[in-house]
């Protein structure tokens, strides 16, 4: 590792006149030497001379670059501790060199294959200032120069058109607004095609490069003077709806809220949408289904529809199976058990053991403290006794550790237990390849979604059982579908309640105020003074809760023993936006917790060596998905990579995977699920009014295992608890199991 260089060196340049940290600066100047250059994600850092001789510190994705380069480039300043000054990049562009040596210097750089120092000298000599033009436009002049014959020339044009193109391209891109990361990921998956492609359909953009949406693809297709109704704006508009309706968990839109939409966001009429919904439903992309009682149809992708209808009819074949032991086997082996003294049940946990045993398909359902753990515990004793194969699984990592941590057995995530191969982009797992196991038992069940109960089910022997547990009164799951709930209320398969309280749960007052606030009766708030794992902190505005949450988190990190990560901490808040949301949250608790943390990524990324972050997206390749959490634990600055520590599983990252990363310091509700914390920090305020309600502030305060906080206003608190709003999802799978059809 390199010596870092005293404060006081005239070789590290100081903040000064110029150049403030945070200023945003627009420079022109040569590329004296490049430092770094990673060949995967393209991040360099290079010296660039600007017009008084001064050099200066670049960095960013600035590709293809070469030394002797003329650039302009713009960027905000950041001053690194080790090297100083730098211009994190934002947007650039070439110059061509408008001197002999300037000129010189750029074809000598090694830019093309079979011109080196000498024959751009040779070039210079013989053509002078017009050297770059005889390239591009007079090329049989090559012949002109010594020593270059008809192989080399024709060699040097293909690489120097190649060349041209390239910067042709990502210049074209960047005039229209994309950012030289988003132009370099167009240009990979377009090549020299690019501006022809784009120029024909800007919103193809939005439907095949991850980064860039609709709202970004239309503004590019409004420079070109795209029509409002033209078809491909107008298929693009609906996708787009369609896809941040499943975001939003729903797995249809109604018709005419579809139309409403699409006439809105697009600014064009009813006809002109009717005709790109039909010219996606001919084109097999949208599936239009009308429901007896409707008046008009639902709109489905047809993706989920297909997948809607997979999990309905595998369900009722599944659970249409006939069970292997009789009810009078079953009770006996339990009571066999129940001799034991480790097997005690209550009569509603013996209930719930016999439905396992006497049917195909099995939901268990309660809340925090009512025994689910362990039922399990005994469920799998039974299973060994029965002399039953059995496969553990949960939907994400942290749960399926807890299920291991609690059972004693191996448990998987549901993607490797279904074998997910990257490279194949498929499920090893499937109707010809089930998984060899008499009964699989899922965890933390209400985070199922749609798509991936439809692999689960395609994976099952037909011979086998399948065990649901979780806590319907959670938050459905982050993607599409409501499973956990449409099945219980079909009543298509059975459902076992657990609703009576253990007596050591019965003490937390986690548990208490969770099944306080199921009854609507209110919480129970007593002061950090009180030494319980509940307290609350009265604040009444949104600056005084923020300043008490900084406070509270510092005071349960160092009784934690100083984690720097705040990885025992998490603060949970309903929403994204505003001073309470996790966008400011993670802003502050950054500088709190992390604040000279090496930053690492490029132009004006906020992400710093220790930095505690969650994946935003599911990627099979990496193995890591949507609400995983982990910890920047390496930066590779020769390789261009950072590793994210996601529990012992290391991860890497080029510079353009970033945008899959975001702080987690503070964390939507929504997003952690299946998640448990040791001490969790719950803001609430009544400014947070559009998602105050019960099971939002039910699943918050269900992710604490030791302590929980509130913090906030008693009428926001009240609020929540009053508010039953049930979060209602456009899905099909109810009505499909209670028709049998």
């Amino acid at each position: 590792m390199a010596e870092r260089l005293p404060a006081d060196s005239p070789f590290v340049p100081r903040p000064g006149p110029g150049f403030q940290p945070g200023q945003k600066s627009l420079l022109q100047g040569t590329v004296a030497r490049i430092t770094f250059h990673s060949p995967q994600s393209h991040y360099t850092v290079a010296r660039l001379e600007v017009d008084n001789g001064q050099l200066v510190t670049i960095v960013g994705e600035i590709y293809p670059l070469r030394e002797g380069e003329e650039i302009k480039v713009s960027g905000f300043w950041n001053f690194h501790p080790r090297y100083g000054m730098q211009l994190k990049v934002d947007q650039w562009e070439k110059i061509e060199p408008a001197t002999m040596e300037g000129i010189e210097k750029y074809l000598g750089s090694g830019l093309i294959k079979g011109i080196g120092p000498t024959y751009a000298r040779r070039l210079v000599a013989a053509f002078g200032l017009e050297t770059l033009t005889v390239l591009s436009h007079a090329p049989e002049r090559l012949l002109e120069v010594q020593g270059i014959g008809r192989a080399r020339a024709r060699r040097i044009v293909e690489i120097w058109n190649e060349h041209r193109g390239m910067r042709e391209v990502l210049v074209f891109l960047q005039g229209h607004g994309l950012s030289s990361n988003l132009a370099l990921k167009i240009y990979r998956a377009y090549g020299q095609e690019t501006v022809a492609k784009v120029k024909e359909n800007p919103y193809q953009l939005a439907d095949e490069i991850y980064g860039i949406g609709f709202v970004l693809a239309d503004r590019i297709a409004g420079q070109f003077g795209i029509r409002q109704d033209s078809p491909h704006r107008v298929r693009s508009g609906i996708r787009h709806l369609l896809q941040r309706s499943a975001e939003e968990g729903h797995c249809y839109i109604p018709l005419q809220t579809l139309t409403n939409h699409v006439v809105s966001l697009l600014q064009i009429d009813e006809n002109a949408a009717a005709g790109g919904m039909k010219d996606l439903s001919e084109g097999g992309e949208v599936v239009f289904e009308s429901e007896a009682e409707e008046v008009l149809p639902r709109v489905y992708p047809r993706a989920l529809y297909e997948a809607e209808k997979r999990v309905a009819s595998a369900l009722r074949r599944l659970s249409s199976g006939a069970p292997e032991l009789s009810l009078a086997r079953g009770s006996e082996i339990i009571d066999r058990l129940q001799t034991r003294p480790e097997f005690f049940l209550q009569e509603e946990q013996k209930q719930a053991l016999l439905l396992a045993l006497r049917h195909k398909v099995l939901v268990i359902t309660g809340g925090p403290g009512t025994g689910k753990t362990t039922l399990l515990t005994h469920l799998l004793k039974l299973l060994r006794h029965c002399q039953f194969r059995f496969a553990l699984a949960a939907p994400t990592g942290r749960a399926a550790k807890r299920m291991e941590e609690a059972s004693g057995e191996e448990a998987k995530t549901l993607h490797r237990l279904l074998e997910y191969n990257p490279r194949d982009g498929a499920f090893q797992r499937t109707e010809e390849n089930p998984l060899p196991a008499d009964v699989v038992i899922i965890d933390e069940a209400s985070m199922i979604d749609l798509p991936l109960m439809d692999h689960l089910l395609r994976a099952l022997d037909p011979k086998s059982r399948l065990i649901l547990i979780g806590d319907v009164d959670q938050l459905p799951s982050v993607g599409p579908g409501n499973v956990l709930r449409d099945l219980i209320e079909s009543r298509a398969v059975p459902v076992a309640t657990l609703r009576q309280i253990f007596r050591q749960a019965a003490e937390s007052l986690i548990v208490v105020n969770a099944h306080r606030l199921l009854e609507g009766r209110a919480l129970w708030l007593p002061d950090t003074a009180a030494g319980k794992d509940f307290a609350f902190v009265a604040r009444d505005g949104p600056e005084e809760i923020l300043a008490a949450l900084k406070d509270l988190v510092q005071e349960e990190i160092a009784r934690q023993a100083g984690d720097p990560s705040s990885r025992g901490v998490q603060v949970l808040t309903p929403m994204n936006r505003g001073l309470l949301g996790t966008i400011r949250l993670n802003e502050e608790l950054q500088e709190l917790l992390n604040p000279t943390g090496e930053t690492v990524g490029s132009g004006g990324s906020r992400l710093r060596l220790g930095d505690r972050v969650m994946q935003l997206r599911n990627n099979y390749e990496k193995g890591v998905f949507n609400g995983d959490l982990g910890q920047i634990a390496a930066v590779d600055k020769t390789a261009g990579k950072i590793t994210v520590d996601f529990d012992g599983a290391r991860v890497a990252y080029e510079s353009d995977d970033l945008d899959e990363l975001s702080l987690a310091y503070a964390t939507s509700v929504h997003k952690s699920q299946g998640s448990e914390y040791p001490v969790v920090v719950i803001p609430l305020h009544t400014s947070h009014y559009m998602m105050l309600y019960r099971s939002i502030l039910y699943t918050a305060l269900t992710r604490g295992k030791q302590r929980v906080i509130l913090v906030g206003s008693r009428k926001a608190v009240a609020l929540a608890t009053r508010n039953v709003r049930v979060e209602r999802r456009f899905t099909g799978l109810r009505g499909r199991l209670m028709s049998r059809s």
